[in-house]
C-alpha cells in the first residue's frame, strides 16, 4: 500500500529527513515514533502530498505521488496534530464541506457523514458550533473528517491528543476497526498507545530511520545485562566464549562500573554460566539481570544511540 524509497527533505542546510526507506502493507497499523525534530511530521506531510520531497520516491497504492498526486490523495485520510477546523461552522456543516472537497456525491454524502459521526461518537454534538467544543470533541471532529471518504490509508498525528481515558479506549477500538479495510500510520508521543494498537514500529532519529521492527519481536529479544568494574578488552573475550552467547556489547559506564549486554537464546541457561565465569576470574559481580524488553526501553536505547540502526 505504501512504498517509500530513499526519501529525503532539506530546508536549506537542514536535512530534516535523510534517505528513509520502508514499505507498509494492507491492514497494518504502524506506529511512527521519535523525539521532536526527528522528522516524523515531515514524513507524514510528504506521504500525504502536502510537502514535496527533496529526493526519493513515494508510492501510494501503486501510484507515484509525484506524478499522480490527486489520485493518490483520494486514497488518504489525514489527521494533522493541530487539526485545522473552522470554529464558526457546526460539526455537520464542516463534515458536509469536507465531503464536497473529497468529491463525495451529494446523494451519498449524508450517509457518509452519518457513518463518520456514529463511528466517532459525535451524535450529541452534531449541530454544535465547533468553536464551542472541548479539545477532545474537536479531536474527534478531526478524525471524522479523516475517515469520511473511507480512505484506504489513514495517517493520524496524535489521534488521542486531548481525549479522556474513556475516549482513548473508544479511539483504540475505532483504530482496530478501521484496520480491517485500511492501512494506518499513527504518530504519537504516548508509547502505550503504540503498544495498545500497533503491530509494528518505525523509530526516527535525527532525520533517519533508526529502527523498523514488529512489536512482538521486541519481546523476543534476549539480552543479559552484566555489571562489572573491569575494562571491556578484558571482559569481552571471556564472556563471548560462553556457550549460548552470540555477542557481547558495552552499554555504558557509571561510577566506575560498566554494563555489558550479552545476546543469548536462553537467559536461564546463560545466567549461571556468566556467574561462574566471573567468579573464576575473581571479578566482583555487581549486577546480573535480563534486560527489560518493552517499547519504552527500546525507544530510549534507539534515541540515545545505544543500539545499532536496524531494519526488519
Amino acid at each position: 500500500m505504501i512504498e517509500v524509497r530513499e526519501l529525503s527533505r532539506s530546508y536549506g542546510e537542514l536535512k530534516a529527513v535523510q534517505d528513509v526507506s520502508f514499505s507498509i502493507g494492507h491492514g497494518e497499523i504502524v506506529g511512527l515514533l521519535g523525539h521532536n525534530g526527528a522528522g516524523k511530521t515531515t514524513i507524514m506531510k510528504m506521504l500525504t502530498g502536502y510537502l514535496e520531497p527533496s529526493g526519493g520516491e513515494i508510492r501510494i497504492d501503486g501510484l507515484d505521488i509525484a506524478e499522480q498526486r490527486r489520485e493518490a490523495q483520494r486514497r488518504i485520510g489525514y489527521l494533522a496534530e493541530n487539526c485545522p477546523i473552522y470554529p464558526e461552522m457546526t460539526v455537520l456543516d464542516y463534515l458536509d464541506y469536507q465531503g464536497s472537497l473529497h468529491g463525495i456525491a451529494p446523494q451519498a454524502r449524508r450517509s457518509a457523514i452519518r457513518r463518520a459521526v456514529e463511528r466517532t461518537e459525535l451524535e450529541a454534538k452534531a449541530t454544535a458550533l465547533i468553536g464551542t467544543l472541548s479539545r477532545g470533541y474537536r479531536q474527534r471532529v478531526g478524525v471524522a473528517q479523516a475517515i469520511l471518504h473511507e480512505p484506504k490509508i489513514l495517517i493520524l498525528d496524535e489521534p488521542t491528543n486531548g481525549l479522556d481515558p474513556a475516549q482513548i479506549q473508544h479511539m483504540r477500538s475505532l483504530v482496530r476497526e478501521l484496520a480491517v479495510d485500511a492501512t494506518l500510520i499513527i504518530s504519537t508521543h504516548i508509547l502505550q498507545e503504540v503498544e495498545a494498537v500497533c503491530g509494528r514500529v518505525l523509530i526516527m532519529r535525527g532525520g533517519r530511520l533508526a529502527l523498523d521492527s514488529q512489536l512482538d519481536a521486541i519481546g523476543r529479544q534476549q539480552r543479559l545485562l552484566v555489571s562489572l568494574d573491569r575494562d571491556p578488552d578484558e571482559v569481552q573475550p571471556i564472556l563471548a566464549k560462553l556457550a549460548g552467547v552470540s555477542s557481547v556489547s558495552v552499554l555504558d559506564a557509571d561510577a566506575g562500573l560498566r554494563r555489558f549486554a550479552l545476546e543469548t537464546a536462553d537467559l536461564r541457561a546463560t545466567s549461571p554460566l556468566v556467574a561462574q565465569a566471573v567468579s573464576q576470574q575473581g571479578w566482583p559481580l555487581y549486577g546480573l539481570e535480563p534486560e527489560r524488553q518493552d517499547l519504552e526501553a527500546l525507544f530510549g536505547a534507539v534515541t540515545l544511540e545505544q543500539v545499532e540502526v536496524a531494519h526488519g
